[in-house]
């Protein structure tokens, strides 16, 4: 007996009402992004580890799926390095690829490579699936879809307020309540000025970054094991467990920051960014433990929690200063959303959300009565699509009953028999499958009545 066939772990196949469902989001998040100007584009799954390595911090690093080169690939490697099972140095020799991990950097790749023909500011949308090893759980996948919109070439902070006037519009339409939350990097940096620990800032971003996940014990515990003293740990206690108003905090954090440059100018830009948002249909709110895991954000940083399912972030993003200049563009800022279309969809099927007609495909199905019911059904089917509904014929002459229940099972709302009375009337009979309705109508009255 053959083996089941199966699929990786943390991948998983979508059929034709999961695809409706997804495709409701895509054009969702589409739509809104073009009233903002945005445009298109894509870049290959796999990307030079070159492109790749460096750019996520050490544990992204880590889950990055790399592809091994073709043909002999263990041609110029050493007994020797085999047996030393040395598994990074093993990887850089025999893999020189790997599968994109998100967006942000293959369009830092990509503007860089065609810089020339853009015209700045650059404002980008993409929508393709990234690849991270790591561990499946809900939520949580190994290949997945982001959906991304970027500013480069642009250094004010409007375009901050614009991403997150999009987040709000997008999850106004999906009619999900959400949280948006919002930090700078300028803040982190400036927090770990005045405790004393500015050559930690990576810890301590990484670390507090965990607070939602792991508590503040396991964050303090995490923070010693990266070298911080108690001294300095207690110090950080009052700033990331901050509680109170927007302007509160902000208030109390720049007075905490009024030696640090760097912190002030983060104040200062979190100060512009919150003031252009008081309208906004959801909770925006400033949490001081927001850092981004990713290395490469220098500014703003925005991370997007539903209200009422449990499902971590469903979009994030931030602002990324240096990003080109690892490619040899220094200079151009950049800006940047990703929602995640996975947990999206997850929330989405949670709240029961999708619209009805998101969901139906064929809205109109011609029984197959025999040959010469089919050739009169054909022209009026040819004209049913031209006014743009999607219409099918079964194409078997199979029992009625058959035909009636495919109809159900594919929720299609309409059916339409033409048997020898309705043929000899120059007519079609309309059957509504929710009400059981029949009516008897010309070619021109069917169009009309299923619209």
């Amino acid at each position: 007996m053959a083996n089941k066939p199966s699929i990786p772990k943390g991948t998983r196949d979508f059929g034709p009402v999961e695809m409706a469902k997804r495709n409701y989001i895509f054009n969702t998040i589409r739509s809104v992004y073009e009233l903002y100007g945005f445009q298109q584009i894509e870049t290959p799954a796999q990307e030079t580890l070159q492109t790749l390595m460096g750019k996520y911090g050490e544990e992204g690093d880590k889950l990055l799926f790399k592809i091994l080169n073709s043909g002999d690939y263990l041609n110029k490697i050493e007994d020797s390095e085999l047996t030393e099972r040395n598994t990074l140095r093993l990887a850089s020799k025999i893999c020189e690829k790997g599968l994109r991990y998100d967006l942000t950097v293959p369009f830092a790749r990509y503007v860089v490579m065609h810089r020339e023909e853009l015209q700045l500011p650059f404002k980008r949308y993409q929508v393709q699936p990234v690849w991270r090893a790591d561990r499946p759980q809900k939520g949580r996948y190994r290949e997945f879809y982001q959906f991304d919109g970027d500013v480069v070439g642009s250094d004010s902070l409007l375009n901050e307020v614009e991403l997150m006037q999009i987040v709000d519009t997008v999850f106004t339409r999906f009619g999900v309540r959400v949280q948006i939350k919002i930090n700078n990097r300028k803040i982190l940096t400036g927090i770990a000025e005045v405790i004393g620990a500015a050559d930690k800032i990576v810890d301590i971003t990484v670390a507090i970054d965990k607070l939602d996940k792991i508590g503040i014990d396991n964050v303090n515990a995490e923070l010693r094991e990266d070298g911080l003293s108690e001294e300095q740990i207690q110090k950080l206690q009052p700033i990331i467990m901050l509680e109170g108003s927007n302007e509160q905090k902000l208030a109390t954090i720049a007075e905490v920051l009024k030696e640090s440059e760097t912190g002030l100018k983060g104040v200062e830009e979190t100060k512009y960014i919150l003031g252009f948002l008081t309208t906004l249909n959801n909770e925006i709110q400033l949490d001081l433990t927001l850092a981004r895991g990713l290395s490469y954000y220098t500014g703003a940083i925005f991370e997007v929690k539903a209200l009422d399912t449990q499902m971590g972030s469903i979009s994030g993003g931030g602002r990324y200063d240096n990003l080109t200049g690892i490619f040899g563009m220094p200079g151009l800022s950049g800006v940047g959303i990703s929602f995640g279309v996975d947990r999206i969809y997850d929330v989405l099927n949670a709240l029961d959300l999708y619209p009805k007609d998101s969901l139906n495909t064929t809205q109109v199905l011609f029984i197959n009565f025999g040959e010469k019911e089919t050739a009169y059904c054909l022209p009026i089917i040819n004209k049913v699509r031209e006014e743009g509904i999607r219409a099918e014929i079964y194409p078997d002459g199979a029992k009625m009953k058959k035909q009636m229940s495919y109809a159900n099972a594919k929720l299609i709302p309409f059916v339409v028999l033409a048997g020898e009375s309705e043929m000899e009337a120059g007519k079609v009979t309309l059957k509504n499958m929710e009400s059981g309705e029949q009516q008897q109508l010309s070619p021109e009255e069917l169009i009309n009545a299923i619209r």
